[in-house]
């Protein structure tokens, strides 16, 4: 975060300095920022005695893509939000926006005007990062005071599958490209624009979202033309670099500026917002959806995820395991980086390392031999094992 600041701030300088405006003073303040803004990056610090837990969970992974969908079970208006992948943080507002936007449609049909009262009372199924847009969505459009949105889920923050994510904003495996069809393309680049969009009005340390530089760590020239997943729309201050040096031995360095969330921080906000518009949560299971259809709301989102499986019978999804070994927090690490050993992303409650994709694999138990993957992927960045060949 800090590097792009003092970047811009560098270049201000440096076009008032060339126009003789600078004093002395402010030139060797220039010429020390020209300094620090050259340094390398800090190395993380990669070693089995600075892991401070290690966490697996399993993403709701769809290879045609994300659900969003209205449906009826009995008298209930029922609309899906799930089936994320690796995206459920990056895709929350954008998904949780359309979704809501199927509710706003159903309540200006043309309907008795009892009907249309009642529609404005809303169960959102989850109360994990979905779940959770979905609900304060719901309370920002159908403002009519406490009790419209009451939140039914088995599991809270910290204990739901959001908790475990990475959350970078950065679109991770969310479908297979050859599984979707255009018209999920184009309702997928919407959810990447309205749910970017969103997240910066979310900056704020309060609620763990902040500006972060990443770099793409490439082997080779080709892996530049591949776009990044959205396109390059969300992706500021994109540049390319060919300075092995400073790039940990990558020849070919593809850096961004994308935003950081961290969960524990970010869920706990979502969760005090929530009760502060008036929201309601019922710790509930639901066995099958004829539990859902005795509920007294009238419209029931469904945000949960991997359950959806089971619940609503979508064959289809299927877990996708993630382990991720958190190392003790290194200040001075003010980047992230995606490479082909895993990704690196820092934060205040840790260095998360990771890297795994484990289809239909159920297990929550962490895999000491992908702990000892993990950490020696990471270590050949460190150790700068990528150095190109030459001769």
């Amino acid at each position: 975060m800090k590097y792009l600041t003092d970047r811009r701030r560098f270049l201000s300088n440096a076009v008032l300095a060339s126009a003789g405006a600078l004093t002395a003073p402010q030139l060797r303040l220039l010429a020390r920022a020209s300094q620090e803004m050259l340094r390398p990056l800090a190395p993380v610090k990669v070693a089995r005695n600075r892991i401070i837990r290690t966490v697996v969970g399993l993403r709701p992974f769809r290879p045609e893509g994300f659900v969003v969908r209205a449906d009826r079970v009995g008298n209930k208006l029922l609309i899906h939000n799930y089936g994320h992948g690796g995206s459920g943080v990056t895709l929350s507002w954008g998904t949780s926006s359309l979704a809501v936007d199927l509710a706003r449609e159903a309540a200006s049909a043309p309907v008795r005007r009892a009907s249309r009262t009642r529609q404005k009372r809303f169960a959102v199924l989850g109360c994990g990062v979905v779940g959770l847009s979905t609900a304060r969505l719901l309370q920002q459009r159908f403002q009519d005071g406490p009790g419209t949105v009451t939140i039914y889920a088995k599991d809270l923050p910290p204990s739901t599958t959001s908790n475990i994510a990475g959350a970078l904003w950065h679109a991770s495996s969310p479908f297979d490209e050859d599984r979707v069809t255009e018209a999920f393309n184009q309702q997928f680049e919407q959810a990447c624009r309205i749910s970017h969009r969103t997240f910066q009005g979310y900056v704020d340390r309060d609620y763990g979202v902040g500006w972060l530089d990443a770099y793409e760590f490439l082997s080779n020239e080709r892996s530049l033309q591949r776009d990044l997943t959205c396109g390059t729309m969300p992706y500021s201050a994109m540049e390319i670099h060919r300075d092995p040096q400073r790039y940990f031995g990558y020849q070919y360095t593809r850096q961004f500026s994308t935003l950081m969330i961290e969960p524990f921080t970010y869920l706990r906000a979502l969760m005090r917002d929530f009760y502060q518009a008036g929201g309601r949560i019922v710790v509930r299971d639901f066995r099958n959806r004829e539990e859902i259809s005795r509920l007294p709301e009238t419209v029931v989102f469904n945000c949960t995820g991997l359950g959806a499986r089971d619940l609503f019978g979508d064959q289809i999804l299927t877990p996708v395991r993630g382990q991720l070994e958190i190392l003790l927090p290194q200040p001075e690490v003010d980047y992230c980086y995606l490479s082909n050993a895993g990704h690196m992303f820092p934060r205040r409650d840790g260095i998360v390392l990771g890297g795994t994709w484990d289809r239909h694999d159920w297990s929550l138990a962490p895999n000491p031999e992908q702990t000892t993957s993990i950490l020696e992927g990471h270590l050949s960045v460190m150790n700068r094992t990528h150095l190109p060949r030459t001769g």
